[in-house]
């Protein structure tokens, strides 16, 4: 198991949980830590056992307060200072939108559990996570402009897409902190729950999940939603949906989904995301840094 310095990795009953893990400094995200959640990440995707994964925050003050403005090392806060030659340089690139690219890769359902303050990039990292359930002591803070920045970790392209041009720019060009109602009536939270029973929800659901879904089908499920939803015309997705379900239909677990409805009992699917997803995924070129 990889060893992690500025998180918590662990794996029970089918459901991976991350934990920001710097309570000290409200678990003020750094480099090393977007690096380690990455590696997480891997760990999810690289393990049929998992079924879905949680990210949430050590400590009951913080989610994650945002980029470290006093790191330990001296240096750089926001960005590299670095003399580059030209703006395609890896230096150049933002720490957030690294880690939101990983995410959004994720082949399994991702659920944050936001247990307090969450600004920056504690904010942005929510984004490309299936599902968000906030505790009513959370906050919330797109505050860029208020540090003399923009929005970063693509939240450009994950903000209008998920709550509308309007929602996306008054959170954004106030720079304010706002509570947890605030965060449901927009749509950035699911639900809100006592901190006490946050977790226990956010598990609940991950459950949910894993007992009774293919995780094939979620893998190419999420990846549909996901990447789709931006194409040009419903015929991009009339196209995929054509070839999963031609695909899957064919499979051990429509084969088990169809069972065990009938026979009234828990589906066991047999395909694994490691080796069954079908031979056209992706369907896409990743793009690269440039």
């Amino acid at each position: 198991m990889t060893h992690f310095t500025q998180i918590l990795y662990d794996v029970a009953d089918g459901i991976a949980t991350i934990s920001m893990h710097r309570p000290e400094k409200m678990n003020a995200f750094t480099n090393v830590m977007m690096r380690e959640m990455c590696a997480a990440f891997d760990l999810v995707d690289a393990d049929d056992a998992v079924r879905a994964v949680i990210v949430t925050g050590s400590g009951d003050r913080a989610f994650c307060a945002g980029a470290d403005l006093t790191p330990d090392s001296g240096g750089d806060v926001f960005a590299s200072r670095s003399e580059v030659e030209t703006l395609s340089d890896e230096r150049v690139r933002d720490s957030g939108g690294r880690l939101t690219l990983r995410i959004f890769q994720c082949k399994k359902p991702v659920i944050g559990a936001i247990n307090g303050a969450a600004v920056g990039i504690g904010a942005t990292m929510q984004l490309p996570m299936d599902f968000r359930l906030a505790s009513d002591n959370a906050r919330f803070g797109f505050v860029f402009a208020r540090r003399g920045i923009v929005p970063e970790a693509a939240s450009s392209w994950f903000l209008p897409r998920l709550f509308g041009m309007s929602q996306a720019l008054e959170w954004c060009m106030t720079g304010r902190v706002f509570d947890a109602d605030e965060a449901l009536k927009g749509g950035l939270v699911r639900s809100v729950h006592a901190p006490t029973e946050l977790l226990a929800a956010a598990r609940a659901l991950a459950r949910e999940i894993a007992d009774n879904t293919a995780p094939v089908s979620i893998a190419l499920t999420r990846a549909m939603l996901w990447r789709l939803s931006a194409a040009e015309h419903p015929m991009a997705a009339h196209e995929i949906d054509s070839r999963a379900i031609y695909r899957r239909a064919r499979s051990g677990d429509a084969k088990e989904g169809i069972s065990s409805f009938l026979e009234k009992r828990t589906p066991v699917y047999p395909d694994k995301v490691s080796a069954d997803l079908p031979d056209f995924f992706p369907w896409w070129d990743e793009p690269v840094y440039k």
